[in-house]
């Protein structure tokens, strides 16, 4: 595994702030990578075939391709060929669906053996997947077969655009007329987690050509859809919104904030270090800590309407909502932003039978905050 330290690129050490070196937010990037991929107690990379492997979602028992993808991001940044392929395998082979209307995409949902739990897929998995793919090509080089990292990324962009000319009674996972993704491609509505214009201008430098514009104007109408979507008080992200950013409730939930809409903040974070600070956007994550400052102590969290009214339910990512509200000190300075950098530092990788989610985010933020989040690509 390579030494993080030695390879800048240019973005800033965010924990500088509080006093925290390069050197030693490297060594915490490699302390939580090896505990998510071999603690035998703590981790929940799962070995499953000789030349395949999973993420388990430890709340649900299950491989995601929410989980599967991150996990390749992971190991691209780390440099870890080896563990990227044996999870794309696994993707491949279990999850990737070659027929049907859905053909092309991957089942969002799958046993650790592989066996389906769903036959439709999450647009969340296939945007990482697309990602993580071209970055391992810029850093690896493609190989054959699956493992021609650049044409697998394309094709995946293509489905995700134009499923309604390539699979009869497909649909496509970005709306073709307005360029915001999805929350699944059967259902016009959207997940504000979801919007990665970061992604998009990459996409839009390696996708299919003719596609390429459309992943530009994709990264517009995303940067645009989160900052409407969003509170103008509480800074707050619904899980999931109508197109014109009403919130959405759904799966029996009464309340609008909760456990996707975390990954806003560190979506938003992860764009400005990558490609410019968006003032609307720094805006909402801004607002965003300073309400969540105001809920502290973590154990404290709830669930929320946008407005910031508490429900009974307790937040199941509080490690989480740490991880984002401090990834969210990339684009916020101050008092408040160098406070959630503090307890971030302070607070542990997650243990127990919720921690996927909780140190996935972790991960993610921990990455960002020490300048070690790469493009490559």
């Amino acid at each position: 595994m390579s030494d993080c330290a030695s390879r800048t690129g240019g973005y800033p050490n965010v924990f500088a702030r509080i006093g925290v070196s390069r050197e030693a937010a490297c060594a915490r990037i490699r302390e939580c990578f090896n505990t998510i991929f071999f603690d035998p107690e703590e981790g929940f990379y799962r070995a499953v075939d000789a030349d395949s492997g999973c993420m388990e979602d430890t709340g649900n028992h299950d491989a995601r391709t929410e989980g599967m993808s991150y996990g390749m991001m992971m190991c691209v940044q780390m440099d870890r060929q080896d563990l990227f392929d044996r999870l794309w395998q696994f993707s491949m082979r279990y999850m990737y669906l070659p027929e049907g209307p859905h053909q092309g995409y991957f089942a969002w949902s799958t046993q650790l053996d592989g066996r389906h739990n769903a036959e439709g897929p999450a647009p969340d998995g296939e945007e990482y997947y697309a990602m993580a793919l071209f970055m391992a090509d810029a850093r690896w080089g493609s190989g054959e077969g699956i493992f021609d990292y650049a044409a697998q990324a394309r094709a995946i962009l293509r489905h995700c655009v134009h499923q309604h000319e390539l699979v009869p009674g497909g649909r496509p996972m970005w709306n073709p007329e307005n360029h915001l993704i999805k929350f699944v491609p059967g259902m016009e509505i959207s997940d504000p987690s979801y919007h990665l214009p970061h992604f998009y201008e990459r996409f839009a430098l390696h996708a299919d050509e003719a596609d390429r514009p459309f992943w530009h104007e994709a990264a517009r109408e995303s940067r645009a859809y989160v900052a409407m979507s969003a509170h103008p008080v509480t800074g707050m992200s619904p899980e999931y919104a109508q197109y014109d950013g009403t919130p959405v409730l759904m799966f029996r939930k009464p309340y609008a904030y909760y456990s996707d809409a975390y990954r806003v903040a560190i979506n938003i974070a992860l764009d400005a270090v990558w490609n410019g600070k968006n003032e609307a956007l720094a805006a909402v994550v801004s607002r965003l800590q300073a309400f969540m400052a105001g809920q502290l102590p973590m154990k404290n969290f709830k669930a929320y309407d946008l407005d910031g009214k508490p429900h009974d339910e307790l937040a199941m990512h509080p490690t989480a909502i740490v991880a984002a509200m401090a990834a969210a000190s990339a684009v916020c300075e101050g008092e408040t932003a160098d406070m959630w950098l503090r307890l971030f530092w302070e607070t542990p990788l997650r243990s127990g039978p919720r921690r996927y989610y909780d140190n996935c985010l972790y991960f993610f933020s921990l990455l960002l905050l020490a300048g070690e989040y790469h493009v490559f690509c």
